[in-house]
């Protein structure tokens, strides 16, 4: 029985800061899988239990891949799973080093730096929008003369749409620029981003809608799990997502092109292994990729994901890290999707109004709050994280978009400066509905 879970024993790469701890760390319960935690931080329990924990520096993955290694040869591994974009090329550097089914390193390094990715599209002929690449402390006056407009603002190596800023013209361009800047500035940016990755990369802007996605790779073989709607309009100036709803409502002859293209993508960067998530944009022309993470949907989305009998996401995944089979395990059959809850401005977060109210609206699930009140809330393109995420299933794709939107509605939430002392709430406060924000959204 001993050898048995030594040969399954599966690393976790993550953050202390991953919104996937719980759900990965619930899946391995649930399968009865032995857990090492592989973490940036050293854990409480460590000392206890010395099989279940592995203090690792995402910073430097070679150093970090040496010491699973050398973990393994005590504690035996038989899968590794990145949780989150920090741990992909960790994950497949130590994978390489312990035999495991991997992706090629170079590969899993491509999709997390968006220039080397655009690169690598353009020269295998991949439809792909134009790009130029800037340091940045170049003269942003400068760089407004060199690209065509409109056009995306990005960082190299953030996620969640942060510091992505779209400009129309010079002025707003050179005022995007600085405000990537000053995000890159940002000590808990710059401590964690090799210089290199701390550039400018700049996109011809792709309009249409968009889509996201999930999906597994077996010796280079796309299998999708999911398609994600995306129904409300992301066309800038900041890209703050919203609503997820699955089973797409798109034609079966363009779901099957995107799922064509995406696995062309995942050919040409190289990708070969383990789970995918795309965030693609449709037009006339076709789909176009704008980003591919070789890691599973991020924050608390995977809760929309049931497969077979109730099997989540996380669970699918850990059995195929192991080897173990997940032919069988199909998407259920009925239409699921997720709001995440925007900020609606900076501040402190000081009420929550309406969950009751929300909670009761046909079809909705569950809502989470992932923010406590009292903690400051920073929106989009300087933040990364939402108020919190409503989940909602149903018989159709159309039913689920409406108890999100009708569940969001109801919630209000109140939100002072951070600056304003606690007996000026009322005076300074914003009071925002979830149909105020969408407005200033402009969806």
């Amino acid at each position: 029985m001993m050898e048995d879970a030594s040969r399954h024993r599966l690393l976790l790469l993550m953050t202390t800061t991953s919104y996937r701890a719980h759900a990965f760390l619930e899946a391995a319960a649930r399968l009865g899988i032995p857990v090492v935690v592989g973490s940036d931080r050293p854990q409480a329990l460590a000392a206890v239990n010395p099989a279940g924990h592995l203090t690792l520096d995402f910073a430097a993955p070679e150093a970090a891949s040496h010491a699973i290694v050398e973990f393994a040869k005590t504690y035996p591994i038989g899968g590794i799973v990145a949780a989150d974009d920090d741990g992909v090329i960790l994950a497949a550097m130590a994978a390489a080093a312990l035999g495991l089914p991997h992706n090629p390193v170079a590969a899993a390094a491509a999709a997390r730096n968006k220039y080397r990715m655009r690169q690598i599209l353009a020269e295998a002929g991949i439809r792909s929008p134009r790009f130029w690449r800037f340091p940045i402390d170049q003269n942003p006056a400068e760089m407004a003369r060199q690209v065509e407009y409109p056009c995306v603002v990005k960082p190299l190596a953030l996620s969640a749409s942060r510091g992505v800023i779209r400009a129309d013209e010079p002025t707003q361009f050179v005022a995007a620029c600085q405000r990537l800047v000053a995000i890159l500035h940002r000590p808990e940016v710059a401590d964690s981003s090799r210089r290199s990755a701390q550039d400018i990369l700049v996109e011809r802007f792709i309009p249409g809608a968009e889509v996201a996605l999930e999906g597994l790779l077996t010796d280079g073989t796309l299998r999708v799990l999911a398609l994600f709607d995306k129904p409300d309009p992301l066309d800038g100036p900041f890209f703050e997502e919203t609503i997820y709803v699955t089973p797409s409502r798109l034609p079966a002859t363009v779901q099957e092109e995107i799922a064509a293209y995406t696995a062309d993508v995942a050919a040409a960067l190289g990708l070969r292994h383990g789970p995918v998530h795309a965030e693609l944009r449709l037009n006339e022309q076709g789909p176009w990729l704008l980003e591919m993470a070789p890691r599973s949907i991020g924050g608390l989305c995977s809760r929309t994901l049931r497969f077979g009998a109730g099997l989540s996401l996380e669970e699918l995944l850990l059995r195929r890290a192991l080897g173990l089979s997940v032919d069988a395990y199909a998407r259920e059959r009925i239409a699921a999707g997720v709001m995440m809850i925007p900020i609606p401005q900076a501040g402190i977060l000081r009420e929550v109004n309406g969950l009751a109210e929300a909670r009761q609206v046909s079809a909705v699930d569950d809502i989470k709050l992932t923010i406590p009140i009292g903690q400051e809330v920073v929106p989009l393109p300087e933040g990364s994280r939402y108020l919190g995420f409503i989940f909602a299933r149903d018989q159709t794709a159309a039913g689920v978009e409406s108890a999100l939107r009708e569940a969001h509605r109801r919630l209000t939430f109140v939100i002072t400066p951070a600056a304003a002392p606690p007996g000026q709430v009322e005076s300074q406060a914003l009071v925002a509905s979830g149909t105020d924000r969408l407005s200033l959204l402009g969806h």
